[in-house]
């Protein structure tokens, strides 16, 4: 057995481990991040944050990620292409593989940490690495217990992280030599063959979405503010804005990726961030910006120039480059990482086809209808004269981390609204006068203000009307937007060509939705939009 550096809460050998060389228990980012740069682990930038590389997965391996198939589970699961089983048979193989692959490390890194702010219903979990950045990486993201939590903490939940074990494939059962596997019964989950940090947090995360609903709390993949009295939570796919507009100088942060709506409002599952930063800058984002300037900041895939300065602009590892850091770095942000109820509900959209309004207010069945579409568009943009867009839906704006029909969901989130009286808005932070490559993209100052009339109370007395095609409302005045701006028919020059996209658009929400219209009521599947030909 080898020594051990900290404080532990309890022993490794719970989990049938049994280290040969020395055990990190609870030591801080700073000392981490020391001991990552003495291993070789990265190195610093000029600022002195901690510089990372994860190899040759830079993202998520969502074929590689699966559930363990068992009674305790096994009718909750909404089971398919996103949800992948398997047996016990495999994940208790590859258990002890990870187990031994472990033990004869030199060193092992220890976390014991929270996943939620709201501790009443804040899970414990214990994060194994043998990576000293990635013990940093989980310190950073996690809730962070005081002395007196750290004392009485009994993991629910805990990650054996093995990043460099590879699995054998199709020979282990597998679909290659990276894995990420929950198993509810035993309450682990084993990862091996990725250094992509996200796996950690992302399946903690997963865990808590099939835990929660049965408690009657919406888990939630967004971000959220407040005024201390006026809450809001933003869902949004990546490049629709959801990071820029919670990021409001007038509204401090809960948190920028996932929450709990509970009896008590708003809570942040998370102790810190994890931001994408491609092409950051100090002018657009500075709060973040200013984090990367930070010891005790994890910068992974970032490209460092000859003065080991960040160079946010290169790609050359990745597109998804990324930093973590403790929420702490933020300083507009509520002390407790919560909020009360939200009076509204924000989605987000870029729709690259110039069909959605800018802004629109949803009924409750208008809501769970979107919410489980979870919309969004990109623009083509990789082949020379490509210009049609590709529509992307994502349940509940975060299928990937949903084990349960996205119904569920959707129902939660109905009952939350109408208990308190949210209002649910549709914001399309996407093109005007036409799709892309014929109209623009809607300007950031006429986003941001609708986005402040509405949470503002300022849309409340004006005058609605109801778009013929899918339903919901649109106000026909807001201020500081011309009146043209909010109606989308009336800024394209060729009207029949917006009827058709239109059309196009209207249709594809009700392809996509047609998968879950056996898990949904008659209202939801009622808000589903209507092609007028």
């Amino acid at each position: 057995m080898g020594g051990t550096v900290g404080t532990p809460s309890g022993s490794l050998e719970t989990h049938g481990l049994n280290p040969s060389g020395t055990v990190h228990w609870n030591l801080d980012v700073e000392a981490l991040i020391a001991l990552a740069v003495e291993r070789g682990e990265g190195v610093l930038s000029a600022h002195g944050a901690l510089v990372t590389a994860t190899g040759e997965r830079t993202g998520r391996s969502p074929n590689d990620k699966f559930i363990v198939d068992e009674p305790s589970i096994s009718k909750d699961i909404n089971w398919g292409d996103v949800n992948i089983s398997t047996d016990v048979e495999t994940f208790d193989r590859m258990r002890a593989k990870v187990v031994d692959f472990l033990s004869k490390q030199e060193a092992l890194f220890v976390q014991d940490l929270y996943c939620g702010a709201d501790f009443s219903e804040a899970l414990p979990i214990r994060v194994v690495n043998h990576n000293a950045w990635h013990n940093a990486f989980a310190r950073n993201m996690f809730i962070r217990p005081n002395e007196a939590l750290l004392n009485e903490h009994e993991p629910a939940f805990t990650v054996l992280h093995a990043p460099h074990f590879e699995a054998d494939g199709a020979a282990d059962g597998l679909n290659s030599e990276c894995f990420v596997i929950v198993n509810y019964a035993a309450k682990e989950v084993i990862i091996g063959g990725t250094r992509y940090a996200g796996e950690i947090k992302k399946s903690i995360f997963s865990i808590m979405n099939l835990i929660l609903p049965k408690k009657g709390i919406l888990p939630m993949h967004c971000s959220a503010n407040t005024t201390g009295d006026n809450t809001a939570v933003f869902f949004g796919l990546s490049g629709t804005g959801k990071t820029t507009l919670s990021a409001d100088p007038k509204r401090a942060l809960i948190g920028d990726d996932e929450h709990g709506w509970g009896a008590n409002g708003v809570f942040n599952f998370e102790g810190g961030c994890y931001a994408k930063l491609i092409d950051l800058s100090e002018e657009d984002e500075p709060a973040i910006f200013a984090t990367t300037r930070k010891h005790g900041t994890v910068l992974e895939n970032i490209v460092l120039d000859a003065d080991g300065v960040p160079d946010f602009h290169d790609t050359t590892k990745t597109q998804n480059t990324r930093g973590s850091y403790p929420i702490e770095f933020i300083e507009n942000r509520t002390v407790d990482s919560k909020g009360g109820h939200p009076q509204n509900v924000i989605f987000l959209t870029c729709d690259a086809f110039g069909v959605l309004p800018p802004i629109s207010r949803l009924t409750p069945s208008q809501a769970a209808y979107h919410f489980i579409s979870g919309y969004t568009a990109k623009v083509a943009g990789t082949e020379v004269g490509v210009k049609e867009p590709q529509a992307t839906f994502s349940a509940c704006f975060g299928e990937p981390f949903m084990p349960m029909h996205p119904g569920v969901y959707a129902d939660l989130l109905s009952e939350k609204m109408d208990q308190h009286g949210s209002t649910a808005w549709l914001i399309n932070t996407g093109w005007s006068g036409g799709s892309y490559g014929e109209g623009s993209r809607m300007k950031i100052k006429y986003t941001r203000a609708m986005l402040n009339a509405a949470l503002d109370g300022q849309l409340d007395g004006v005058d609605f009307v109801k778009d013929e095609r899918f339903g919901f409302e649109i106000p026909v005045s807001c201020p500081d937007v011309p009146a043209e701006v909010l109606q989308p028919k009336m800024t394209w020059a060729n009207a029949e060509a917006y009827e058709a996209m239109a059309d196009k658009l209207a249709t594809m929400f009700n392809e996509n939705f047609s998968r879950y219209k056996a898990g949904v009521s008659p209202e939801v599947n009622a808000a589903a939009p209507a092609p007028l030909s």
